[in-house]
């Protein structure tokens, strides 16, 4: 078989004067690849500089953890690196009686734990509920939720407050009060696991209704090891909601020490105590309340990552 004659396709200029047939070249295209290449550098660079930002308070919060409150000063210093490594601050929040911070600790732990199965549960359950049964009056819980979910939370507090007091649930009372407190709207927070409900398909439910099996049982052997996305980011999000609450939880146990969570155990150290003497010591308790919460949270991206994405696609 013989070849086709390929002819390359050229600009071509008469040059009525000189009476000739110039051939002129195209201008050369800007390769594509390089342009990708500036705009994905410059895109890098800048997600580096936000993180630098980010990081670095807590970098500093670390570092300073490390500097003794026995041989240097205890409070804010002119520089970053201590002068001594030492572990007096982590020594002194672990063993001595007097800082209580594994006694808040051990609420705060108490309090995220409770909150993050009950609120699972509420959510999950009012998800599953919104995204598959259709009953009257279904559009407007949805529209009541929606419309009473733009109202934040502190203009109840006092209302709040005053409820729990009558109940015994502030100070000697304050960790089922707090419990009580996060738990009791949890189920509004439903958009996002209903979202990702609505992308499984009703034909699974169907199919098992069919072969005689219950709403639970659809819920819990079809929808939930097809759901572990969302469930995890809604276990993760409840646990985390009341690890580093300050709000609720000062004014719910305001003047009982023994029952604060470490937030508000951590804030009056350096706002009541000695400032310049606690400092320190509020950068390492600061050290152990973040270490376990960011593990949990890299260990668990992926999953995280999948829920928000896939709840976002129907609403």
């Amino acid at each position: 078989m013989s070849k086709k004659n390929e002819v390359p396709e050229v600009d071509i200029v008469i040059d009525h004067e000189a009476g000739v047939i110039r051939e002129v070249k195209q201008p050369g295209l800007r390769s594509k690849s390089g342009h990708e290449r500036r705009v994905n550098g410059g895109i890098y660079t800048v997600l580096v500089i936000m993180s630098i930002i980010w990081l670095a308070p807590f970098v500093f919060l670390v570092f300073q953890s490390f500097r003794s409150y026995i041989t240097e000063s205890g409070g804010m210093v002119a520089y970053l690196l201590p002068k001594q490594w030492s572990l007096d601050n982590y020594i002194w929040l672990l063993t001595d009686e007097k800082s209580h911070f594994l006694q808040w600790y051990g609420n705060t732990l108490i309090i995220a734990l409770f909150c993050a199965v009950i609120q699972t549960l509420m959510v999950l359950s009012v998800s599953y509920t919104l995204s598959r049964l259709r009953f009257k009056g279904r559009k407007l819980i949805m529209n009541v939720v929606l419309v009473l979910g733009m109202f934040p939370g502190f203009l109840t507090m006092i209302t709040l407050y005053f409820l729990l007091k009558q109940l015994g649930l502030t100070q000697q009372g304050a960790i089922p009060g707090l419990i009580l407190i996060y738990c009791a709207s949890s189920g509004m927070g439903y958009y996002i696991s209903k979202g990702f409900f609505d992308t499984i398909p009703k034909s699974l439910d169907e199919s098992a209704r069919i072969d005689g099996a219950t709403r639970a049982q659809v819920f819990m052997k079809i929808i939930m090891p097809l759901a572990k996305p969302i469930v995890i980011y809604t276990i993760l999000m409840a646990f985390m909601a009341p690890w580093g609450d300050y709000v609720f939880a000062s004014y719910v146990a305001f003047g009982s020490e023994p029952n604060y969570n470490v937030a508000v155990g951590l804030y009056r150290w350096v706002n009541v105590n000695d400032y310049q003497g606690f400092f320190t010591r509020f950068c390492a308790g600061g050290v152990l309340v973040a270490v376990p919460i960011t593990a949990l949270f890299l260990a668990l991206q992926k999953y995280y990552v999948e829920g928000v994405t896939g709840g976002a696609v129907k609403g």
